[in-house]
């Protein structure tokens, strides 16, 4: 087995570092979330032919009905997707660029039904979650299946951070969850969701067979389940080193998220154990989310609204 090769930070991240409070806190690249690409989806002729309005995290841009699996300049990607299942293109998105006053921008993650009606071919109705992470999704989607097989997760990284800190906005409405998939019926969920920030360092490895493992360093989670009356500034989710199964447990076979190996093939990243607390780092997974449950599974109309991510080292 090879340890993965990863440059000293991965290039993705800020190298403007602030001084909050006597705390340095590295900004990722584009975390404030002022600067958005605009992708104008050409749905099918058959679904009405409209062009939808798929917003992703980036250097300004419009792009249009091709493909998108992120950008070099940046290291978010987003549930905001193209699909493209039985020959019929559909654009679905649930994270949205919002005005905050005297902030710019901010991005707000929605919990919402998306539905897709085509006569003799398909009619769906999905629960998506908005969320945002490091990492790519991969377009364009081609079923429901197994989602994290769809999505890159986590990119290089090799610094030891105390903390992830972000200003967050919240409203969750007191209805229960939903479960739709788009194939079956519809089922509800007795209790409302909760948005979900989290955080992982891993030490992976790649075998010659292409299989990816890691073992897990630093874990962060928090669950927010409680709207807020306005914006919490500089919240923080703490990192624990080493073992941590109370704050998020080793992610078991099955529900693995996955990345690209060296032959160019997404396959899972299988988490064999804890490392030692003063292991170092390879790969850095943040992700955020306006529902915490199963995939298609969430409270409709949860709002998320997270602005000014980074790290404090």
């Amino acid at each position: 087995m090879k340890t993965l090769t990863l440059s000293a930070i991965s290039l993705l991240l800020s190298l403007c570092n602030l001084n909050i409070n006597a705390q340095t806190v590295e900004k990722i690249k584009y975390g404030d979330f002022d600067s958005w690409i605009t992708r104008n989806i050409k749905e099918s002729r058959v679904l009405g032919g409209k062009v939808k309005k798929v917003y992703a995290i980036g250097p300004s841009a419009t792009l249009g009905s091709t493909p998108y699996n992120g950008s070099s300049a940046s290291p978010w990607a987003t549930s905001n997707v193209m699909a493209r299942v039985m020959g019929v293109t559909k654009g679905s998105n649930a994270v949205y660029p919002e005005a905050r006053e005297g902030h710019g921008r901010c991005a707000r993650l929605c919990t919402e039904i998306e539905h897709c009606q085509a006569a003799g071919l398909i009619s769906m109705d999905v629960v998506v979650a908005g969320t945002v992470f490091l990492g790519k999704m991969l377009e364009p989607i081609k079923s429901t299946k197994n989602p994290y097989s769809k999505m890159e997760m986590g990119v290089p990284y090799d610094h030891r951070p105390q903390a992830l800190v972000f200003d967050y906005k919240l409203n969750i409405p007191g209805n229960n969850r939903l479960y739709s998939s788009g194939f079956g019926g519809k089922k509800e969920l007795p209790g409302a969701d909760k948005a979900e920030a989290l955080i992982l360092l891993q030490r992976r490895w790649e075998d010659e067979d292409g299989n990816i493992y890691a073992k897990r360093i630093g874990t962060g989670r928090e669950l927010l389940g409680h709207s807020t009356t306005g914006w919490t500034n500089g919240h923080k989710v703490a990192i624990h080193y080493g073992e941590a199964s109370s704050v998020y447990p080793l992610i078991a076979k099955g529900k693995s998220y996955y990345a690209c190996n060296r032959k160019g093939h997404m396959v899972p990243v299988q988490e064999v154990g804890w490392d030692a607390p003063d292991a170092a780092p390879t790969h850095l997974i943040v992700l955020f989310s306006s529902g915490s449950g199963a995939p298609y599974t969430g409270t409709i109309g949860s709002e998320f609204c997270i602005d000014n991510v980074g790290l404090q080292l």
